[in-house]
């Protein structure tokens, strides 16, 4: 049952008192005859809903903001201050870029932790996410704890994804507009394979999935991409200078041999093929040639996807230190990972890395847990 108070039945009484005329007009009406009665009933109805649709939108400012932080993830406790007094990112510096080719406005708790980490490694750096669902006509960022967060970073923007314009002038943007392609069975992954590789032919800068936790600043891993095993090159983390041949070479074999229906052509498989033409390879290793870097594992995928439930498993500080000493950031494989729980604080390697290195989206993950722990009591 709902308690209300006196000032607020006040409030209803005079919301739906009649008018003395109103009184007037009902005692004439019924007078006479029933058709007129339809009439009154229709004047009523109309009077209560001016007043309560004036109710609803008479004071806007009582309706309180978009969007707020919780008690618990403070701007001024969580950011910190070389970020705040660093004012507008470097225009020199090249900027990190997240995409989501969904519809999807509710970023998870690892997306959140992938852009905190980006943002506070990179804090001359412009940390941009696009958002397909931001697109829409009229559309605004919804109200959602994870936008709350990022705004208290002055680096991270938020923007809408328009693919069209985004593949417009590249070899993509006929591949794009052919009907049939949204009917493929991988066509999201597909989609965001030639965003990654377009936008870092228009812009350059870094890429990045939005399940990578971020250790460290990746400036200066240029015109590079990361091995994830003895077989294949992998896209989820992508740094290259605008205008860059070897992109240019992807972004022709992503229309001349594209199969959208066999999962990680258009991704890993074709960086792998490029990069063997590029390099006159046979097999993978890790190199550099013409001025391309093929980073070894360990770089930024020190868990291999074959091991991803290392993730879940509890490490020391000390073989947590050693086993990220080399790395730049860790791919969490979010495909594979995304249905195991995690534990909230506990000793497992995931959520040490969300602790160091996203604190803020860490202290949203354990008010959660707690709030759960209590309403489940």
């Amino acid at each position: 049952m709902m308690a209300v108070s006196g000032e607020q039945a006040q409030a209803g009484e005079r919301m739906f008192r009649m008018p003395s005329c109103l009184l007037k007009l009902t005692r004439v009406v019924l007078s006479h005859k029933p058709w007129a009665l339809f009439i009154l009933i229709f004047v009523l109805v109309s009077f209560a809903y001016h007043k309560l649709y004036l109710s609803v939108w008479e004071d806007p400012k009582s309706r309180g903001p978009l969007y707020s932080l919780s008690a618990e993830i403070s701007c001024a406790h969580y950011v910190p201050s070389s970020l705040n007094i660093a004012g507008e990112p470097s225009p020199s510096t090249a900027n990190v870029f997240f995409v989501e080719t969904s519809e999807q406005t509710s970023p998870s708790y690892l997306f959140s932790c992938s852009v905190e980490s980006a943002a506070r490694t990179h804090p001359a750096s412009k940390v941009v996410v696009l958002m397909k669902g931001l697109a829409k006509e009229n559309a605004s960022i919804p109200k959602h704890w994870a936008f709350s967060l990022f705004s208290c970073f002055p680096n991270v923007e938020i923007q809408p994804l328009d693919l069209t314009e985004l593949f417009s002038g590249t070899p993509l943007a006929q591949w794009y507009l052919h009907p049939q392609r949204q009917q493929e069975p991988h066509f999201l992954h597909v989609l965001s394979d030639a965003c990654r590789i377009v936008l870092m032919w228009k812009f350059g800068g870094i890429y990045l999935d939005t399940d990578f936790i971020v250790l460290k600043n990746l400036q200066n891993l240029t015109n590079a991409l990361g091995i994830q095993d003895d077989k294949e090159l992998n896209g989820a983390f992508l740094s290259f200078k605008p205008k860059h041949k070897f992109i240019e070479l992807c972004m022709q074999d992503f229309v001349q041999n594209y199969n959208g229906w066999i999962w990680g052509h258009q991704g890993p498989e074709l960086l792998t093929r490029v990069f063997k033409q590029w390099c006159s390879l046979e097999t993978i290793k890790s190199t550099s040639c013409k001025g391309v870097s093929a980073l070894a594992p360990e770089v930024v995928y020190p868990i291999p996807w074959q091991d991803w439930k290392k993730l879940f498993e509890a490490v020391s500080a000390l073989e947590f230190h050693k086993l990220l000493q080399n790395t730049y950031a860790v791919h969490i494989w979010n495909k594979l990972s995304h249905g195991t729980k995690l534990e909230i604080p506990s000793q497992a390697l995931l959520a040490q890395l969300y602790s160091q290195f996203c604190p803020a989206t860490y202290a949203k993950m354990k008010q959660d847990s707690e709030e759960l722990s209590r309403s489940a009591v």
